[in-house]
């Protein structure tokens, strides 16, 4: 009698371990468009694939819809979630604003802690983008953002910030792919000059960086979204 907690216990650690792995799979195969927007998710495809039961597959699922990465029809059928590109405009806006207004909190109020915790993300940025480990590189570039809005102590901005950063993970996605997952130097040393004017203290330069930050991302995607219908376009002609 004593041996059945303990094999209860073993069993929920294995489900558990199951689901973490099953969400971050496809979590990962989402973000990286391995699993295209719009693309069917089959919980018996994937209980297959994964050598387990639906329970711990359904469980991953709930975790990936809270984050907005998968979606349940109407009809009960369960896709990837789309990019919504009509609303593009709107989101690159808060995005640009956050970026701005982050970066200016962060020069006002952040401390050593801070500072520190900034430091050792963007070291990981800059590790992930020199072996071009692009699903790093958007991990790590989202701790280093979220890192700023925590200095600058306010949490509206910092949740709604974060927010804003893991809704646009596959668009960070397409920015990365339109330099072939090989992203320029410069754009790590735009990270370092925005974490020396922040320890200057100096606002107005924080916000300046920042925004020019934002905006060459911005001009990036749209650049590379553009080309890209154009050249579905041809094809189809």
């Amino acid at each position: 009698m004593s041996r059945v907690p303990s094999e209860r216990k073993v069993s929920q650690v294995k489900r558990g371990g199951g689901v973490a792995h099953v969400y971050e799979m496809l979590r990962n195969e989402i973000i990286d468009l391995k699993l295209a927007p719009g693309s069917p998710i089959d919980e018996m495809e994937l209980s297959e694939r994964f050598s387990m039961s639906r329970t711990p597959i359904r469980e991953a699922l709930v975790r990936l819809a809270a984050e907005g990465l998968i979606t349940t029809l109407t009809n009960r059928t369960t896709i990837v979630s789309n990019i919504d590109f009509v609303q593009l405009g709107a989101f690159f806006d808060a995005l640009t604003l956050m970026y701005r207004v982050t970066a200016r909190l962060a020069a006002q109020h952040y401390g050593e802690a801070d500072l520190a915790a900034i430091r050792e993300h963007q070291a990981s940025f800059s590790a992930a983008v020199e072996s071009g480990d692009v699903l790093g590189m958007i991990a790590t570039n989202r701790d280093f953002h979220v890192a700023i809005a925590e200095a600058g102590r306010n949490k509206y901005y910092t949740d709604l910030f974060r927010r804003l950063l893991d809704d646009g993970r596959r668009i960070l996605r397409l920015y990365y792919r339109s330099y072939d997952d090989n992203l320029p130097r410069q754009y790590v040393i735009e990270h370092e000059r925005m974490i020396s004017v922040m320890i200057a203290r100096d606002v107005e330069e924080s916000d300046r960086l920042a925004s020019e930050h934002a905006d060459q991302i911005v001009h990036q995607i749209r650049s590379y979204i553009s080309a890209d219908s154009r050249s579905a376009s041809s094809i189809s002609l």
